[in-house]
């Protein structure tokens, strides 16, 4: 924990994205010979200080003292090569590792997915689909065989057959019949594993007709119909009267019953629509309470319903009748509920956006980016051969094992710096053991293929990992600021915190010279706690006559004398901790007994001694002694740190910072 606190508190010091080559970037100080920047020194400056930075002069230099000081001890720390104990390096390399991931990810992927689903969350679009089932998990042929169905009937609707009637002839929509493929008016975002599919309905024109498109379920050919701008959200209520589903006949006096209450709600001018819904709806969930069924958005609701509600333009207006499968509604709007701004939105739909499937097809993409910036070579016909030697062997199998020769063929290069091997590969293979043998019921081929894939995108991300630095100077600066936050809490462990913690004999020199008047006890008392185990008022009296006489241990050898009825407890109290007695201490003085009848015990409390004001013993006073030491010890070790290491400071380059004199 407090190395993750340490390595925060290098965070302070982070500076964003700065060239600390630039001309205009002069050096402010040097810790020998090493160059602080000005740009580095402003950001760490603003960003700490926040409202406080306000550059003038004793700003400028207290804060400056300090940074002086945190660069020194991390000097000292490179010296004592702290930054090559393979724990410190397997620290830091996990912290870059979850920065990489974060980085690269939420960067390139997260945030624009997020900004993307805001964007198309502003229109409606109405889409109709022609539908193929296949799921993901299906084998290569047969999702092959359904993507060349979907394609078939796509190039049907583009020889002349209209959409529609190819949808409701071929479509796997079980709802086709019904609704002639057509899917409605849908807003992002669409649900989990449907993101290609919304991704290529917001890109296209109304009339587009795309795909086939992959879904989770299977390839759909989609038609683009219509945008418009999104219905948001409308807080309603309603009144139903459900419709008889077993006997239709019975379901014309229930339209004229509804016809009734509505035309009773128009005469009382709606000002008692929650006794109306309590006294007639059959929603017994909603009557209670005026009906209420809260914000709902598109396609929560059957069609009727939903343009009904929607039709209504002002807060408190009221629907006639509409009906639906289940029944009868009067429909009242409460209030409505457009887009929130972005940044109130941001939150919540970034949650929405990493929990979705789409997090992953748009990380294919930024791979496929980077292999292309990066003019990543791949090289099919090596792992075509190395795949034909395993199609007799035990791959899928828990027995299969790497070539121990460790072949060196390269699979994957990246611009002419980095390549991987069917070494590399192997090694991958081997520890994806669950993955492999999981593939025994398909082609060998085909899992060899599945994990090469995901070996490949591995390695990719591996690779862009390793160029963060030289692509983005922020991101150097936030792991050198990670990097010394490390080691600066390493140095302080070392030169301060254990040396304060183990040097028994220096703290005790430093407390008798220094602390030895700073830490002093207020008065205090000395108080026995009498329990008993009995509330027999006798043995109270007599137990209470005897302490006020004699010291507790006497009482306790006269009253358990043939049975242990009564325990001791001796406490130090300063002046104002006890609040069973008076300020007016004074030896002798005894609180009432407390009968607890419950548990059949009597308590009471005698003060023994008074004791007058003293000082602390260095055991007493240990907690705060030793963070004085350490406080002693770090400044000692400071002023070394300056002799060991000169600091130049540009008097003219800090007095260009200071802006009010």
């Amino acid at each position: 924990m407090l190395r993750t606190i340490f390595a925060l508190i290098g965070l302070s010091f982070y500076f964003a994205s700065v060239a600390v080559a630039q001309t205009d970037d002069p050096v402010l100080f040097t810790v020998q010979g090493k160059p602080i920047h000005v740009s580095e020194f402003k950001y760490i400056y603003t960003k700490t200080n926040q409202q406080g930075a306000d550059f003038s002069e004793v700003s400028v230099r207290d804060y400056l003292d300090l940074y002086v000081k945190f660069k020194l001890k991390v000097q000292k720390a490179r010296d004592m090569q702290l930054d090559t104990v393979t724990a410190t390096r397997a620290e830091l390399e996990g912290y870059r590792r979850q920065l990489a991931n974060s980085y690269l990810v939420d960067r390139e992927v997260t945030d624009k997915l997020v900004r993307e689903t805001y964007e198309r969350m502003k229109q409606d679009v109405d889409i109709s689909h022609i539908f193929v089932s296949c799921d993901r998990s299906a084998k290569a042929a047969d999702t092959l065989k359904a993507y060349k169905r979907a394609l078939r009937l796509m190039q049907k609707v583009q020889s002349g057959t209209t959409f529609e009637q190819v949808a409701i002839d071929s479509s796997d929509d079980k709802t086709v019949k019904d609704n002639r493929g057509n899917l409605g008016f849908v807003n992002a975002m669409l649900p989990d594993g449907y993101y290609l599919l919304e991704k290529a309905a917001y890109a296209a024109q109304p009339g587009a007709l795309l795909g086939p498109v992959r879904s989770n379920t299977g390839y759909h050919v989609l038609k683009v119909n219509a945008f418009r701008p999104a219905r948001g959200e409308l807080e309603v209520s309603h009144l139903l009267l459900r419709k008889d589903q077993k006997d239709a006949s019975k379901n014309e006096a229930v339209r004229v019953r509804i016809d009734s209450i509505y035309k009773a709600l128009v005469a009382d001018n709606f000002i008692n629509w929650e006794a109306f819904c309590a006294r007639f709806s059959d929603d017994k969930v909603t009557a209670p309470k005026g009906g209420y069924l809260g914000f709902f958005g598109i396609n929560q609701y059957q069609k009727n319903f939903e343009e009904a509600a929607f039709a209504l333009k002002r807060d408190g207006e009221v629907t006639a009748p509409v009906e639906t499968s289940i029944g009868w509604h009067i429909i009242r709007r409460n209030a409505a509920r457009g887009q929130q701004p972005f940044e109130t939105a941001k939150k919540s739909l970034t949650e929405r956006v990493k929990r979705d499937g789409r997090n992953e097809v748009a990380k294919q993409s930024m791979i496929s980016r980077i292999k292309r910036d990066a003019k990543c070579q791949e090289y099919p016909d090596v792992l075509a051969k190395w795949a034909a030697k395993q199609v007799d062997t035990v791959f899928l199998t828990f027995r299969w094992k790497p070539d121990p020769t460790t072949p060196q063929d390269v699979l994957i290069r990246f611009g002419g710096e980095k390549a991987y091997t069917v070494a590399d590969f192997e090694t991958y293979c081997a520890s994806a053991s669950r993955e492999r043998m999981r593939g025994g019921g398909n082609p060998v081929m085909e899992t060899i293929e599945k994990l090469y894939k995901n070996w490949s995108d591995d390695a990719t991300m591996q690779y862009e990992e390793s160029q963060l630095e030289k692509k983005y100077p922020d991101f150097k600066a936030l792991m050198r600021e990670y990097e010394e936050g490390i080691l600066l809490f390493e140095a302080l462990k070392i030169n301060v915190w254990d040396r304060a913690n183990t040097d028994s004999t220096g703290l005790q020199q430093y407390f008798d010279k220094n602390l030895k008047e700073k830490y002093k006890w207020d008065e205090r008392i000395r108080v026995s706690i009498y329990t008993l185990k009995t509330d027999d008022p006798k043995v109270l009296e007599k137990t209470r006559d005897l302490a006020a006489k004699k010291p507790y241990a006497d009482v306790l050898k006269k009253v358990n004398k043939k049975q242990d009825l009564v325990n001791v407890l001796e406490r130090f109290y300063e002046k104002g901790k006890n609040k069973d007695f008076p300020e007016a201490w004074r030896a002798g003085m005894m609180t009432d007994a407390k009968v607890d009848a419950g548990t059949k015990t009597a308590t009471f409390q005698k003060i023994e001694e008074v004791i007058p004001p003293t000082s602390k013993t260095i055991n007493e006073a240990r907690g705060y002694a030793v963070a004085d030491y350490q406080d002693y010890l770090e400044k000692e070790w400071i002023e070394q740190l300056r002799r060991d290491y000169p600091v130049s400071i540009d008097e003219k380059t800090l007095k260009s910072l200071i802006r009010n004199k």
